[in-house]
């Protein structure tokens, strides 16, 4: 596995094997996690606040970009097509619940020198910790499936490629990130950030066509009881919540912190954690703003005017152009998607690779690890573009989300349980609040989840059947 040039400076002086002797923790020899780039980027120490701020900034990009992919987008449409604004509350909740959850995962990555991978690895038994290896490994190839269909879908919006060719091309994105791997982590953050940034202005543009009832969207931001008692309200409410809050962006977020080198004392740990966390509020904030104004889009531009029944992406680009006026505003809405697939898949390889080493101890070039997993999502969605074409592809895209959500509880619950033991985290541990929120939260994860997959499951048996 290599991740920079071998001439690098932290290639020439490569983190060493650690014993895992902390209190709480198996002793074994383990590397590090993304050894090649551990404690690369250097804090200062006795710098301004702004200029640690500056160091610590990166992470919380990447790991938004999985609140962003091209799985939420569909969920978004149809909430604001059929219900206006009414979902923007179910949008904000989630991404608070979000920002806990990678508050967390970033406290166990600095606290305890392991990402959430290695950590399962060491506190589980190896049977156990196999299993929530598959199961991770089934979510991430579900997280590419949705980048590929993704990308597919802005190509032959934008371009008039076939999926199937679309879903093809996609592969070569491995070559992509073999190049940006040998130029070092930044340029990795510095890519993201440029995309996030893409993103970011079309949906701003995007809102100044739209033209949105700004009363409406404020009042939206409220939850209504409404979304509970209504069957189709809280089915799509649920869907928003799966596709949001991602669990391969918890193993991600724990690994890519370890990144900045800092002193591994207390005091150390304690400012890493202030100045990550910070990092991560602020950009799930951006991916907030982003989610919300997919929704608005489609409230503000289908929802009064006949089209309540837009849930596909193909239907909102055929849409957005002759309902606004905007000659732009298709052209914009499809070059968004391209940057939201295109940025996820440098997120899940990263992802990927430290699942797998995290878990299994097996270090795999990164170009090959890509390869294996985007072959894995590029054959099912090829083989359904040919045969279903555009609607049989947005179906998969769905099957991906009920997949995430499905193994989302299994990220959740040991990372809770981890950050709430002091033996394992010492004076980091979570707090009587924080442990409150935590487990409340993993529990309202694993039955909305849970509902979500019985209903989608009852919905494919038994086609023509209401939600219940």
């Amino acid at each position: 596995m290599s991740t920079l040039p071998p001439n690098s400076p932290a290639q020439s002086d490569p983190a060493p094997a650690i014993s895992t002797m902390e209190p709480g923790w198996r002793a074994r020899n383990q590397t590090p996690s993304l050894a090649e780039v551990h404690a690369s980027i250097p804090v200062p120490t006795h710098g301004t606040f702004w200029k640690k701020l500056f160091a610590f900034t990166g992470p919380g990009l990447m790991v938004s970009v999985g609140y962003m992919d091209p799985g939420n987008w569909a969920t978004d449409l149809a909430g604001g097509a059929q219900f206006g604004y009414t979902l923007l509350s179910v949008i904000l909740i989630s991404n608070l619940m979000a920002m806990v959850l990678q508050h967390l995962a970033l406290k166990l990555g600095i606290v305890t020198g392991r990402d959430l991978a290695q950590a399962c690895r060491d506190h589980y038994s190896k049977p156990v910790g196999f299993i929530l290896w598959v199961l991770c490994e089934i979510a991430i190839a579900a997280c590419d499936l949705a980048e590929v269909i993704g990308s597919a879908i802005a190509l032959n919006l934008l371009f008039g490629i076939p999926l199937w060719l679309g879903v093809c091309i996609t592969a070569v994105d491995v070559l992509l990130i073999l190049m940006l791997q040998y130029r070092g982590f930044r340029a990795i953050e510095a890519i993201i950030a440029v995309l996030v940034l893409t993103i970011g202005l079309c949906f701003a543009y995007e809102m100044i066509a739209s033209r949105p009832d700004l009363p409406g969207v404020l009042a939206g931001l409220l939850p209504r009881p409404e979304i509970v008692t209504d069957p189709a309200k809280l089915y799509i409410a649920i869907g928003i919540l799966g596709a949001t809050v991602m669990p391969h962006n918890l193993y991600l977020h724990s690994s890519i912190v370890q990144t900045r080198r800092y002193e591994r004392t207390d005091e150390g740990k304690a400012m890493a954690v202030r100045y990550a966390t910070i990092d991560s509020t602020a950009a799930l904030f951006i991916a907030f703003f982003i989610n919300a104004a997919i929704l608005i889009l489609a409230a503000a531009t289908f929802h009064n005017t006949g089209h309540q029944d837009v849930a596909g992406i193909e239907d909102a680009f055929k849409l957005l152009t002759p309902v606004l006026g905007a000659t732009m505003a298709s052209t914009v809405f499809a070059i968004a998607l391209l940057a939201s697939g295109q940025n996820s898949t440098l997120t899940g390889t990263l992802a990927g690779q430290i699942v797998m080493e995290g878990f299994l101890n097996i270090r795999l070039a990164p170009w090959l690890r890509r390869l294996i997993t985007r072959l894995l999502a590029i054959i099912p969605a090829a083989i359904v573009a040919v045969l279903y074409g555009a609607r049989g592809v947005n179906d998969l895209l769905i099957l991906s989300q009920v997949i995430l959500s499905l193994q989302l509880s299994f990220a959740v619950i040991p990372l809770v349980l981890f950050t709430s033991d002091r033996v394992k985290m010492g004076r980091f541990v979570n707090g009587t609040w924080l442990k409150i929120v935590s487990w409340g939260m993993a529990v309202v994860i694993a039955v909305l989840n849970g509902y979500l997959l019985y209903e989608t499951v009852v919905s494919w048996i038994k086609p023509d059947a209401p939600m219940n």
